[in-house]
């Protein structure tokens, strides 16, 4: 029986910057002030770290930093997929070595491929490491979506923990949910859609707006844990709002710019992408002040 390797919220965590470089301290002020809102896991080197723009010596120093500085406190998940099966199996055994509670895989994007070849991609991720992983389908970036066939074939083997799914397809999860077993754990990729997918068996959520607003965040997906959809439903209207704003613009261009307006400087994203435009942040200005 596999566990879990988190239910309720888990924060992609935005990589902050200081003259172009991470700003170390500053992510682990970041990481304590999850901690401090009940957020159990993080991930680091995401979509919303700016994982193309690290190098794999940034993504293993901040691995090791922030593992260090959470000890038990914080399971943290590792960033290490990429377009090249051997360059993700080298870097997932790099982010085992220096501490990484598990592995999120992204799908190889750009050149693609098959469902044999997905298979082939993350058995070979699996068999080399010791620690668990989350296949990370994002159509909307990679251009390619996992077919369900090919998560129930993964979901069988003992180090391939669940998927965080990002295609917007509530009955995608409803299948996979159908087909893949309990010990096959489904976390929502989209914000907007937590609390719906939590109603058909998802586990929470891989946050962007726990970015933001960790508390709040905690708080809704606990209310569906519990079974208080009323309660989680209306905080999932409510927040519709700001969840729209912080996806404006191409992520993390919007959730930079909220951090900043909250008094965290992260500093600009690394290009190609570039300042949020002025339109937006008095948008997130006026939401985040109301």
């Amino acid at each position: 029986m596999k566990n879990p390797i988190f239910t309720g919220v888990c924060t992609a965590l935005i990589t902050p910057f200081w003259a172009g470089e991470i700003n170390y301290p500053l992510a682990l002020r970041l990481l304590q002030r999850q901690i401090d809102s009940g957020v159990n896991a993080v991930v680091l080197a995401g979509t919303t770290g700016e994982a193309p723009t690290l190098s794999d010596e940034e993504k293993l120093t901040l691995f090791a930093r922030c593992k260090a500085y959470a000890g038990d406190k914080c399971t943290v998940i590792a960033g290490t997929g990429s377009n090249s099966t051997a360059h993700t199996v080298a870097l997932s055994r790099a982010a085992q070595a220096v501490g990484a509670d598990a592995l999120l895989v992204v799908t190889p994007y750009y050149n693609k491929t098959t469902p044999d070849g997905l298979i082939a991609h993350y058995l070979s991720v699996a068999e080399a490491v010791d620690i668990p992983v989350i296949i990370y389908n994002v159509p909307g970036r990679t251009g390619l979506d996992i077919p369900v066939s090919v998560c129930q074939r993964l979901s069988m083997h003992p180090n391939i923990a669940g998927i965080k799914e990002a295609s917007s397809d509530i009955t995608k999860i409803v299948a996979l949910r159908s087909v893949c077993g309990e010990d096959f754990t489904v976390w929502s990729g989209n914000d907007e859609q937590i609390v719906p997918s939590m109603s058909v068996g998802g586990k929470g959520v891989i946050s962007v707006l726990s970015n933001v607003l960790p508390e709040e965040t905690v708080k809704m997906t606990n209310c569906a844990l519990q079974g208080d959809y009323v309660t989680a439903s209306k905080m999932q209207c409510q927040l519709y709002p700001l969840i729209k704003a912080l996806f404006s613009e191409v992520n993390p261009i919007p959730v930079k710019a909220a951090m900043e307006i909250l008094g965290y400087d992260c500093g600009n994203c690394r290009l190609p992408l570039c300042d949020i435009s002025r339109e937006n942040r008095e948008r997130l200005e006026m939401l985040l002040k109301n």
